[in-house]
């Protein structure tokens, strides 16, 4: 068996909290590295704690999970972080997939369902749900200025392409028969061209302005 995914949860519910960490501590590639109620315990614990992943609430009663996403940047903290969340308005969607979350699920969805979201994020793939792709979409057709779009050259419009539809590195790698090294090196042209810092912001610039309408570098 491989190293185990060290995951931290962020939940002011002790019950939920609780039940939640026997649940996946009982997975045999999980391993619970700490749980928490708030901001600053979770800032703690990631000092002494490897983390691989946060399952990340988002009402945190006096504090907001977006307190959370703005620290992790500011302290450049590079695990991954999920939102785990009852509900939440279609603003404050956006808001958490522009700031570094690989995306929304619901309190209410399976269990089975989030073990298969934390593999999905831990592979570096956005977790969009139906609810959150709509949201997506409907901010895309509302803006009608298109912005400044830096030309992407054929790797990387073909990486940018197999991001949208779902490949994780190892898959894009397989498919454009070239390296994960150069997979990697890919993702963060296009990062620094769309001015993104994750693969789920990158999914929505792709669904905003259209990978076809994306304009191209001269072929040499």
């Amino acid at each position: 068996m491989g190293q185990k995914i060290r995951i931290l949860l962020i939940d002011d519910h002790d019950l939920f909290r609780e039940s939640l960490s026997r649940l996946l501590d009982a997975e045999p590639d999980f391993q619970i590295a700490g749980n928490c109620a708030s901001v600053s315990e979770a800032l703690a614990i990631l000092e002494r704690e490897q983390v691989d992943i946060v399952l990340l609430d988002y009402d945190l009663g006096v504090d907001v999970g977006s307190r959370f996403l703005e620290e992790s940047l500011k302290r450049n903290i590079h695990c991954k972080i999920l939102t785990v969340t009852a509900a939440i308005s279609d603003e404050v969607t956006l808001n958490l997939l522009e700031n570094g979350s690989s995306g929304i699920f619901f309190k209410h969805s399976p269990p089975g369902q989030l073990i298969e979201a934390i593999h999905k994020v831990m592979a570096g793939q956005p977790w969009l749900d139906a609810r959150t792709m709509r949201i997506i979409l409907a901010s895309a057709a509302a803006k009608k200025e298109p912005g400044k779009r830096h030309a992407l050259n054929l790797r990387e419009r073909l990486v940018l392409k197999s991001v949208f539809e779902g490949l994780s590195n190892k898959g894009i790698a397989a498919s454009l028969n070239i390296t994960e090294g150069s997979v990697k090196a890919v993702m963060q042209q296009l990062f620094d061209k769309t001015g993104v810092r994750t693969r789920s912001q990158l999914v929505r610039i792709a669904i905003e302005k259209g990978i076809q309408n994306w304009p191209s570098e001269p072929e040499p």
